[in-house]
């Protein structure tokens, strides 16, 4: 006899919601509410399966009493008038801005401050848009100016397609209302604030809405590098501006080094020895190479032999790849040789360091055609200086 039983409901897709803010925790149950309770015309509801919050340590202490606590524990009661599902949030979701010092930050006061909320910032989404699965939808409402800048800027940097970055617009009378958190499904009476006379306003009454706001994905155009890791907010932005400047190459054959734009690039031995190969002939106006030809194999070694020398492994190596072919006059074997080393030595070297973007303007390219055949240089436009 075989018991049925109900399979496990599937896990919800993972949806983000981070939300910077400062003393006006608010923002957290307005931006709940717009979302998942009134989203924009023509939108599905989207409701957060967890929520990240950015801010000082007095900041997270007033979130935690005013959204956490039994009382008045405003964000469980946004959950239980609207009757939403489960939503992971609460201390352990404070992300605190630090000093160098590394304790937490009351206010941000200085430009150190500044900066420590810029890289925690830039961290923090670079980690969260880390799973491909996910989505993340940042709220710009909360913090200081500085704050939704870095956020904003950041969610340019590393988000994806299926990100969404919004600001909460609320009606008069209830913005920045101390007492006000989210429009109530019943009458919930609040007075209004000085200078007026004290006002009753019923929070049922409220219009909260979602300002959709978009933003330009640079993404694709960041360093594998620092995508993968520890993302520092000036060096992101760096990164993401180099990718905008003329190609400056400096190949410095005495140390076997390469610099794109001041930025180090590691390439292997190999790798480099071909790329300062192609940027020598590129510097002397010599014609493009084919990985078939015999003549231009020997141009290589002959190369290597002035430049590493003849004990050196890269040319020791190449040697013994290579001479056999050329003696037999194999096009397919020396195309095998450089093949390789150009697709994955040294493109995916220059991705991994520069980017997408940039790394186009700097790899080497097939010039030839079907009739003519593939030839190998340089792009034409590359600004050289090779050191000797």
């Amino acid at each position: 006899m075989t018991v049925q039983t109900d399979s496990p409901s599937p896990r919800p897709p993972r949806r983000v919601l981070l939300c910077a803010i400062g003393m006006s925790p608010q923002i957290v149950t307005e931006t709940v509410y717009a979302l998942a309770v009134r989203p924009p015309a023509g939108q599905a509801p989207w409701v957060p399966t967890e929520i990240h919050v950015i801010t000082t340590a007095k900041g997270a202490e007033n979130a935690r009493l005013n959204l956490l606590s039994t009382r008045p524990g405003m964000f469980h009661r946004l959950r239980a008038d609207y009757g939403l599902p489960p939503i992971d949030f609460d201390a352990q979701h404070f992300h605190l801005i630090g000093s160098n010092s590394g304790a937490a930050l009351d206010d941000i006061r200085t430009p150190q401050d500044n900066e420590a909320a810029a890289d925690l910032i830039a961290e923090l989404v670079r980690d969260l848009t880390a799973d491909p699965a996910s989505e993340l939808h940042a709220s710009l409402a909360g913090g200081r100016k500085t704050m939704s800048y870095y956020l904003g800027y950041a969610m340019s940097l590393f988000g994806r397609p299926q990100d969404r970055l919004s600001h909460v617009l609320v009606s008069d009378g209830f913005e920045n209302h101390p007492d006000f958190y989210y429009p109530t499904p019943y009458e919930h009476v609040i007075q209004s604030r000085a200078p007026a006379p004290p006002t009753a306003l019923n929070c049922a009454l409220a219009q909260v809405q979602l300002a959709q706001i978009p933003f330009v994905r640079l993404r694709d155009g960041l360093p594998g590098r620092l995508l993968a890791g520890r993302a520092n907010f000036t060096a992101t932005v760096a990164a993401a501006n180099r990718a905008l400047e003329p190609a400056q190459v400096v190949i410095d054959l005495k140390h076997q080094q390469m610099l794109v734009n001041g930025e180090t690039v590691t390439l292997s031995p190999t790798a480099f020895a071909l790329y300062a190969w192609l940027a020598v002939r590129a510097q002397r106006g010599e014609p493009e190479v084919e990985w078939t030809s015999v003549e231009d194999a020997q141009d290589y070694l002959a190369f290597l032999h002035r430049t590493l020398g003849e004990f050196d492994k890269v040319t020791a190596s190449a040697e013994a790849s290579l001479n056999a072919s050329i003696g037999q006059r194999d096009g397919k074997a020396l195309a095998d040789y450089f093949q390789p080393v150009a697709s994955r030595g040294v493109k995916q070297a220059l991705v991994e360091a520069l980017g997408v973007p940039l790394a186009q303007r700097l790899t080497i390219q097939n010039v030839g055609s079907r009739r003519s055949g593939s030839r190998y240089r340089l792009p034409e436009d590359l600004r050289l200086d090779i050191q000797r």
